[in-house]
């Protein structure tokens, strides 16, 4: 099914739709670099947003069905750290994750990649830089904008693991000597660019919201989680807000250790865009997303320090390929077990049991979260909506 979904050019060629009726709502605004911020490199000069001059729209609804397939939502947080799993029968090894956080975070399907699925990916990538060369990026809408960035970022991040899978954390990878988050692999209109640049030297940089961290993915679980959806104009405020929320309320975004408030270690790379006034624009930013329990913890503690990282990859395995399985049958609607059954690897079988269990306590517990239909037109509207 992944094959008929990702078209033979390479998921899906990129199209620019027609130009927007009205300007979007809720349209995230620019600002200039503060004194904090280290100097720009005059070669991005050219993608600092500036007063639209073009009101098309790049349509990325093949990478949003690709990305349905290849994602597997493990649900929001329980706010609880997972204990060690046991050894697999016959063995002392443990496969699969063991991290505390390895309820947390949505995965990747690396160990599911085909070479033609990896080169197809590789190709998309390579079409969104040729969008960027074709279209002045920086003269569309912001929210155009910043999907645009948000979309290149994690694409290049998913084509770059899934070729260097199977590794346990993907600040191991390197490309030609240099760690993958700081690699010039990426070319947008001439211009040589890492996954660092696109954060540090386009978004960071130029947005003020600090929400817009929350769309770049990492690979590892301690970053924001990767969407089961691609990022768009229209969307990208909500998918913003909805995964701000998931990571304020996780165990791998804030914590307390000792009276202290332990948060991600991402706030800290952000600091000097978003957080100069430390901590206390920190908290009122993780307080605008907070539920009760962290709510909590921003009144009982003064003191902050951003040190939360976990550095496993995000995927189904643990980074490894697994030499045992396990049975699996589908079980119907009404509990009755059905013929059909498939081997998968045991530490996948683990995960996703333990997966399982914390979503049916979630629903037992009322803490499912809010479904979120996007976008919706509604009667007597113009443009697009969102509704709750």
């Amino acid at each position: 099914m992944l094959k008929s979904l990702l078209a033979a050019s390479g998921i899906a060629a990129i199209a620019l739709a027609a130009p927007a009726a009205q300007a979007d709502q809720g349209e995230f605004s620019v600002v200039a670099s503060t004194a904090a911020v280290a100097p720009s490199d005059p070669a991005f000069a050219r993608f600092a947003p500036r007063d639209r001059l073009n009101s098309r729209q790049i349509d990325y609804t093949a990478w949003s069905e690709a990305m349905n397939y290849l994602v597997f939502p493990m649900g929001r947080s329980l706010r609880e750290t997972s204990s060690l799993p046991a050894p697999g029968m016959g063995t002392r090894r443990i496969y699969g994750h063991t991290s505390i956080y390895r309820l947390e975070g949505n995965r990747v399907m690396f160990g599911f990649f085909t070479d033609e699925l990896r080169q197809m990916v590789a190709d998309y990538r390579a079409e969104l830089e040729q969008t960027g060369a074709q279209v002045d990026i920086a003269s569309l809408p912001r929210n155009e904008q910043l999907a645009y960035w948000v979309n290149l970022h994690n694409v290049a991040m998913i084509e770059q693991i899934a070729k260097a899978w199977p590794i346990r954390q993907p600040r191991d990878i390197e490309i030609d000597g240099v760690p993958l988050d700081q690699a010039k692999f990426i070319t947008v209109a001439g211009v040589r660019m890492s996954p660092y640049d696109i954060r540090h030297q386009i978004v960071y940089r130029h947005w003020q919201d600090p929400k817009v961290i929350y769309g770049f993915w990492r690979g590892d679980i301690g970053g924001p989680s990767i969407a089961s959806d691609a990022y768009s104009g229209a969307n990208v405020g909500a998918m913003l807000d909805r995964n701000a929320r998931e990571f304020v309320n996780s165990l791998r975004g804030v914590q307390e250790n000792g009276g202290q408030l332990q948060v991600s270690a991402i706030y800290d790379e952000a600091r000097p865009y978003f957080f100069a006034d430390w901590p206390n624009s920190l908290r009122a930013h993780l307080a605008a997303f907070a539920d009760a329990d962290v709510q909590g913890l921003l009144k009982e503690t003064s003191a902050t320090e951003a040190v939360i990282y976990e550095a496993d990859i995000a995927d189904l395995e643990g980074g490894v390929r697994e030499p045992t399985y396990s049975l699996v049958t589908t079980t119907g609607r009404d509990g009755v077990e059905r013929a059909q059954s498939f081997r998968i690897p045991q530490g996948i079988a683990r995960l996703l049991s333990e997966q399982a269990t914390k979503a049916e306590r979630l629903q037992k517990e009322g803490r499912t979260g809010r479904v979120i239909f996007n976008p919706v037109t509604l009667p007597g509207t113009e443009g697009t909506a969102e509704v709750e």
